[in-house]
This record gives C-alpha cells, sequence and structure tokens, in this order.
C-alpha cells in the first residue's frame, strides 16, 4: 500500500511539474480540513449555537424522564449510598479504606524521593563520579522493592475494597428484595423497575468498582498536586530564582485547561445509565426466551423472537456507538491540552527558576552544570507525576458523570424497593383522569388517585382462626376491577369450594388472602400468611435434595427443630403416593434437576405433599391434582380434612364437591353468590345440564335435514315454519 502512494505521488509530480514535498503537504493539508469539517466543525457549531439545548437535551432519557447528572439529587444518593457501604468507623469497609489512603500517601512520598534519586544519578553521570553513582544506583535498586510492592498493594487494596462495598450493598439490596414479598410486588404490581435483576447484579458491582476507583484517583492526585507543588517551589528557592510564577503559571493552564473540558464534555452520565438500560432490557429478553423455550418451539416462533433479540441488541449497539462517537472528540482534545500545551507550560516552568536564578555562574565549572541538570531532571520528573495527578483529576470529572449513572440507578432501585414494601405502587395507568369509568367500577368503593387505586383498606390478623372480607374488592395489578366488592366470612371447618368462569377472580382471592395484592378498600380480617398454604397447579420445584422438595421453604436444619424425621417423611410420602421415589431417586440426599425428573402429576402431588409437612389451617388449593389420577385425589383430600386442615378449593372436578361444605360461585361481570353446597343437588344439575347439552348439540343439524325433506315433498313442517327454521338453527348454535 505504501509503494502504491508513492508511485502515485512520483507520478503527479512529474504530471503537474510540482516537488513531492508539496504534493504531499497538500494531500496532509486537505485530509486534515476533511476531518476537521466533518468531524470538530458539527461538534463547534452545535456548542455554540445551542450549548442549553443541547445539555437539556442530554439531561432526558428514552422516556421523557431527566437523566442523571452531577446535581444535588447525585450527591444525596450517594450520600445515602455510602452510609450502606461504610457503615461506621469500625467496620471492614472503613478499615481497607484507611489502609488504602496510607498505602497512596506512601506512594506519594516515595514517587517524590524517586524523582530526586534520578536527578541524583544524572548528576553523578554529568560529574563522572563512578562511586557516587554505583551508591545512587544501590539506593534506586533497592526503592525499587517497596515501590513496587506499594503499587502491587494500591491495585490490590481497590480491588478488596470494591468488593467489600459490592458485598455490604448486595446484602442490604437482598435484604430488601426479600421484604416483605418486594420481589414479587416489585415485578407485578410495580412498574418502575423493567430488570431487578440486572440492577441487583452489573449495576451494583459497576457502581461499587467506580466509587473505589474514583477514591484513588482522586484522593492521591490531590495529594500528589499538594506535594509536589510544594516540592517545585522549594527546589526553585534553592536554586535562587523566583517560585511563584511556575506554580501559578501551572495553576492557570490547568484551570483554563479543566474550564474547556467541562464546557464541552458530553453527558456521559445519562449515556452510561442509557447503556445500562439497554444491557439490562437484552439480558431480559434472554432470560424470557430461555424460560419460555418450549412455548416458543411449540409455535415455531424462533423468527419472531430472533427479531425482538436482534433488535434489543442492535439498540444497545447503538447506545454504544454514540458514547465512542462523543469520546473519540472528547479524547482528542483532552490529550491535545494535557499532552501537548502542558509539555510546553511544564518547559516554560522548569526555565524560570533557571533564567531568574541569582546564583553566580561565572567561571562554571561541571559542577555548575551536574547541579543544573540535577535540578532539571528532578524538576521534570516532579512536573511529569504533578501532570500526571492533575490530568487523572481532570479526567476524574467525566468518572464524576459516569458514576452519577450508576448511582441514579442504584439509587432509584432501592428507592423502589422501599415504596414497594409500604404498599406504594407506580405503573402506567390504565385509566385517565377524564376518561369515563365503567359501570362496576362507579359502583365499587374505591378511590383513584392519577389513575391509581388509593390503598385504604384495613387488614387486621385473626386469632381464632376466621377468615372475613367485608366489601373487599378483587383489584388486578392492572387496576382492573374484576369484582367491585366481595363480602364473605369462612370459619375453621367450612370447606369452601370456589367455582367460576376463567378471569372471574378466583385466583386473585387468594392473592389477597395471602398479602401478595393489597387491600385497596373494605375490611380484610385474616390468619397470620404462616397459616395458610397456598399450593399453584404448577408447584414450584426448588434447587436442592428430594428431602427440600418436601419440606420447602423449611431447610433440613428447621425439619429438625421442628422434630421430624426422614422415616415422618416417608410417611407423607405413603400418604400422597409417592413413597417409592426414594428409592428410585437414590435416597433424600440425592440432588436432581426436580423439575424435569418429577412428571407433572408427581410434581401436584408433591405440592400435596408439602401441605401435609407443614400442617396449616387453611389450605389454598387451585387446581393443584389436576394431573392426579381421581383416586389418589381423593385420598389426599379426605387426609387433609381429616387432619384438621380447612380446605379453599379451585377446582372443576366434580368428584372433588363432596369434600367442601360451602360454595362461593363467580359470574364473572363482578357478581358472585356464596352459599352452602349440597352436593347431591349440585351433582344432579350437573347431570341434567349435561344431558340437556347431548339432546341439544344435534338440533341444528335435524333442523337442516327437515327443511331439506320438506323442500323436496313440497310440504311444509308440522313444528316449524320455513322461514323459521335458519333462525332457529342459529340460535341453538349460539346457545351452544
Amino acid at each position: 500500500m505504501t509503494n502504491v502512494a508513492s508511485k502515485l505521488i512520483k507520478d503527479t509530480s512529474r504530471i503537474l511539474n510540482v516537488s513531492e514535498a508539496t504534493i504531499t503537504r497538500g494531500g496532509m493539508s486537505l485530509v486534515v480540513a476533511v476531518y476537521v469539517y466533518k468531524i470538530i466543525y458539527p461538534k463547534i457549531r452545535e456548542l455554540v449555537r445551542s450549548p442549553a439545548g443541547e445539555a437539556a437535551k442530554s439531561k432526558v432519557t428514552y422516556k421523557g424522564q431527566k437523566g442523571p447528572a452531577v446535581n444535588r439529587e447525585f450527591l444525596v444518593q450517594l450520600k445515602k449510598l455510602l452510609k450502606v457501604i461504610i457503615p461506621g468507623l469500625w467496620s471492614r469497609s472503613a478499615l481497607i479504606l484507611l489502609l488504602h489512603t496510607i498505602t497512596l500517601i506512601t506512594r506519594t512520598f516515595l514517587s517524590i524521593y524517586v524523582a530526586q534519586l534520578e536527578g541524583r544519578v544524572v548528576k553523578y553521570i554529568v560529574r563522572k563520579d563512578v562511586v557516587r553513582f554505583a551508591l545512587m544506583m544501590t539506593k534506586w535498586i533497592a526503592i525499587a522493592v517497596p515501590a513496587t510492592l506499594v503499587n502491587s498493594l494500591i491495585r490490590f487494596l481497590e480491588c478488596h475494597l470494591a468488593l467489600t462495598f459490592r458485598s455490604r450493598l448486595t446484602r442490604y439490596s437482598y435484604d430488601l428484595y426479600f421484604k416483605n414479598q418486594c420481589y414479587y410486588r416489585v415485578s407485578n404490581l410495580d412498574g418502575r423497575l423493567e430488570n431487578s435483576d440486572h440492577c441487583l447484579t452489573e449495576d451494583i458491582a459497576a457502581f461499587t468498582s467506580s466509587v473505589a476507583h474514583l477514591y484513588s484517583h482522586i484522593t492521591k492526585p490531590l495529594l500528589d498536586s499538594l506535594l509536589i507543588t510544594v516540592s517545585l517551589a522549594s527546589l526553585a528557592r534553592s536554586r535562587g530564582g523566583a517560585s511563584l510564577p511556575g506554580p501559578v503559571l501551572g495553576g492557570l493552564v490547568v484551570a483554563i485547561t479543566g474550564r474547556i473540558l467541562r464546557k464541552v464534555s458530553p453527558k456521559f452520565g445519562a449515556l452510561v445509565s442509557e447503556e445500562a438500560h439497554r444491557k439490562g432490557y437484552l439480558r431480559a429478553i434472554h432470560s424470557r426466551i430461555i424460560t419460555n423455550a418450549e412455548e416458543i418451539a411449540f409455535y415455531g416462533g424462533h423468527k419472531v423472537e430472533r427479531t425482538i433479540l436482534q433488535q434489543a441488541y442492535d439498540s444497545l449497539v447503538q447506545q454504544m456507538g454514540v458514547i465512542f462517537n462523543k469520546r473519540l472528540w472528547y479524547i482528542m482534545l483532552e490529550q491535545f491540552l494535557m499532552k501537548y500545551v502542558w509539555s510546553g507550560a511544564g518547559m516554560v516552568m522548569v526555565s524560570i527558576p533557571l533564567l531568574t536564578s541569582t546564583i553566580n555562574e561565572s567561571g562554571e565549572t561541571d559542577g555548575g552544570v551536574s547541579d543544573r541538570t540535577q535540578y532539571f531532571t528532578t524538576a521534570k520528573n516532579m512536573l511529569v507525576s504533578g501532570a500526571d495527578a492533575v490530568e487523572r483529576l481532570l479526567t476524574s470529572y467525566k468518572e464524576i458523570v459516569e458514576l452519577a449513572g450508576y448511582t441514579a440507578r442504584v439509587g432509584n432501585m432501592l428507592e423502589v424497593f422501599k415504596d414497594v414494601q409500604k404498599g406504594k405502587y407506580k405503573r402506567p395507568a390504565v385509566m385517565t383522569e377524564g376518561e369515563k369509568e365503567p359501570e362496576r367500577e362507579r359502583s365499587s368503593l374505591l378511590a383513584f388517585y392519577n389513575g391509581m387505586p388509593v390503598i385504604n383498606g384495613v387488614v387486621s390478623e385473626s386469632t381464632d382462626g376466621t377468615i372475613i372480607l367485608d366489601n373487599v374488592p378483587v383489584v388486578t395489578p392492572n387496576c382492573d376491577v374484576v369484582v367491585p366488592s366481595l363480602t364473605i366470612t369462612v370459619t375453621p371447618q367450612m370447606h369452601l369450594l370456589i367455582t367460576g368462569p376463567n378471569g372471574c377472580g378466583k385466583s386473585s382471592l387468594f392473592r389477597i388472602l395471602s398479602g401478595l395484592w393489597p387491600v385497596y378498600s373494605g375490611y380484610l380480617h385474616k390468619p397470620p400468611v404462616s397459616h395458610m398454604f397456598y399450593i399453584p397447579q404448577r408447584p414450584y420445584m426448588s434447587v436442592g435434595t428430594l428431602r427440600d422438595q418436601v419440606t420447602y421453604p423449611d431447610s433440613h436444619e428447621d425439619m429438625k427443630k421442628k422434630g421430624i424425621t426422614d422415616d415422618d417423611l416417608v410417611t407423607i410420602l405413603g400418604i400422597v403416593n409417592l413413597q417409592n421415589i426414594v428409592i428410585r431417586e437414590g435416597g433424600w440426599d440425592a440432588i436432581q434437576d426436580w423439575k424435569d425428573v418429577l412428571s407433572g402429576g408427581e410434581k401436584q402431588r408433591m405440592g400435596m405433599a408439602r401441605l401435609f409437612y407443614h400442617k396449616p389451617q387453611y389450605a389454598l388449593l387451585d387446581e393443584c391434582t389436576s394431573a392426579v389420577s381421581i383416586d389418589v385425589e381423593g385420598q389426599m383430600y379426605q387426609a387433609v380434612k381429616d387432619q384438621g386442615i380447612t380446605l379453599l378449593t379451585i377446582t372443576h372436578r366434580p368428584t372433588l364437591w363432596k369434600f367442601h361444605t360451602h360454595v362461593l360461585q363467580f359470574d364473572g361481570e363482578g357478581s358472585w353468590k356464596f352459599d352452602r353446597l349440597d352436593t347431591d343437588k349440585r351433582l344432579g344439575l350437573k347431570e341434567e345440564k349435561q344431558h340437556l347439552e347431548s339432546l341439544l348439540s344435534d338440533i341444528p343439524s335435524k333442523m337442516e335435514r327437515l327443511k331439506e325433506l320438506c323442500s323436496i315433498l313440497g310440504e311444509d313442517s308440522l313444528l316449524v315454519e320455513d322461514t323459521a327454521l335458519p333462525d332457529l338453527a342459529s340460535d341453538t348454535a349460539l346457545s351452544d
């Protein structure tokens, strides 16, 4: 490629009769001009024309909300988080921070000593003093051992400090996340955190690493700048030169540089926060595909899912490209100011004491030259260290802005956790203030604020085991009022059957009783949650041993404290007809992927086994035996009643009606009926319904045949007029 370019330049020079140097300079000038026009000029024009508009734009996220910035809100959030990661003066975090600070201070004094030692080495080289040169080199090698140790300690302690910060903040976040069912409510009742898993992992790690890194990048440069300035002034006075102009010039150049960089610096905080959000969304898409892989495969939806995943990745790449592009010109300007402008200013600072020296240098010898060489070398090394320190200080502003993005995400996450625990939810409202409410919502006892129902219900704890709902509405997280008002009373041994069409509020009632959904109005009086045990249609199989599947959520230690043995667990498995599974899977301590090892019916029976292990006062059963044979199902329900556990059952199997005394029937339109259950009468009505359905199911085809015969015979029907036949058939079809 180089040979081709050289040949092209030579040919052009010969044709145009112009020197090769002129063509080369012209080509380079053209390249620089194009670069300035395409890259630099748009940035300058953007800054000059609308700096306020650009600043306002950069502070707005994709949702129209204000993005993170270095302001009072950032300082308040950072202060709260620092109290979490550094809880006290004698905490582990504080002790590591103190040790890290001592190491940074030691490194600063070592840098100054090494600079002075290098100056002496050069001095004795100029003097050709071999003995002292050898002595200085011995000191140089000797000081290298503690210097390298201190450098390694700085990185070591910084990593440990970040890890300690992360451990404390993670434990604190986990405590909030698992307190008061926050892990459920934050994703189902609140809409502010889309990717709480990403916030709990990546964002916390990025925040703590940034804090630990930023501490060393601010404290050490500050100390370096102060001590090196004092050392340079002292060194200048020792030469008899002016000691004030140098530091003043250096401070002025640094101040101007900092002003320029801050003026043109992109809003990296908002950019980094948006990048973290898009990373979390991409991760959530991956998790969703893994979770629903079977359903996607059955539907053949891989093309759709791949498109969604590719769009999420492209969005992340686009955001990262924006950050890279903004860093390109910013780093170019930063390097120009800090490398070349500062180097020129440093030369002037070093030369001022020499040019203004009052030491008489007439008849100068090698000693005078060596002294000036020692000064120059020492001052140069100190200036290099000082410039590096100031450069880290100025570039740390960019890191502070990025820290603001991480702080905002972590701080908002903890704020959402605390709000959710207090029952303060925010999610896209289904209704607006001016929207007309449906009839059943107007008839309910709900109060709305900004489209969200206000939690005004009263919940109290029952001591006698009675469940009382008085004018309690059933409201979904999307603010759909399924049942405007529900009033029932359930006492122990009042076995309740709950029926109704899909979406009528059956499972929603269980969520309210379990405390997952809030009581927006009315009065709820119920036993503690520990006295009620919920079994869904698909029981959750935890990670652990076979024993853990029966005792979940108790651990092995909890089981021992209750005085329950493995033999008792075998008896429990016998009730649900699973006693052979212990030998089949290799004993109680066998560890498997139980959600795949156990069949659907076995998982449901394992869920019922947990019920017999915990022996609650109430059993909330939500289609939990739909995959179990009818005979085993009946044995389990009878065993539940025999152990004094009250049934609250959602089921469509008529064979289970006989185990219940009362029925709560929803109609799917907001109404309900609560009454005693006459099993024989209800079974009779069920049989009559099925019989009528079988009789009426063939009416449309018979009516069509009758019409056809009438047409062939040219006669009228004695049962129905010609014109009525299609209508009757249509009505019959609709009734089906």
